[in-house]
């Protein structure tokens, strides 16, 4: 018996609601996320419905917060769009790529990270993606933008964003210098 790809959608194509995370923590921090933002609408079968405001958070690597690496420069882009999520997964390593992202550390300081947090409610995960985002519900720097652009925004599988936040506590500052 053939096992369905949990990661398969409809035929009929369609534009399917994302959210994607992004964040930077070295080089020209807003001008990076201000480039990737860009690099978003223009990518094929990619629309930018809304962007978040900037926030800032402190970094968190493998063995947990770091006080002491450069802090992060964080928004959401929510995007609908035509791409099948892996596919949507490399564009958006591709736009990492062009933005000098160099994957040699797990959780290490990063020109650009565009995350994958949520695609149309899916829950699936292989050996390239999950989703949803499999953190994104512990990390405000996730949450806050994306609650400051989707007020009723629900992380599948986990809940609302505004009660995931509130249990959390939002540890992010606002950069209102840096738009997007």
């Amino acid at each position: 018996m053939r096992v369905p790809d949990p990661f398969s959608i409809s035929k009929t194509p369609r534009m399917r609601p994302a959210v994607v995370a992004l964040g930077s923590n070295l080089g020209d921090r807003g001008e990076l996320l201000r480039s990737a933002v860009a690099a978003l609408r223009e990518a094929p079968g990619v629309v930018v419905d809304a962007v978040s405001p900037v926030v800032e958070s402190i970094a968190v690597k493998l063995d947990g917060v770091d006080p002491d690496a450069p802090r992060y420069l964080n928004a959401v882009a929510l995007v609908r769009t035509l791409l099948p999520p892996h596919e949507l997964l490399d564009e958006l390593q591709r736009i990492e790529a062009e933005h000098g992202r160099v994957r040699t550390e797990r959780w290490g300081d990063r020109t650009l990270d565009l995350d994958l947090v949520d695609y149309d409610g899916l829950e699936a995960s292989d050996d390239r993606l999950t989703l949803p985002h499999p953190r994104a519900g512990l990390r405000s720097f996730v949450l806050a933008p994306w609650l400051a652009v989707d007020p009723d925004a629900v992380l599948p599988g986990r809940g609302r964003v505004d009660r995931l936040l509130q249990a959390l506590g939002d540890d992010t500052a606002p950069v209102p210098e840096v738009t997007l």
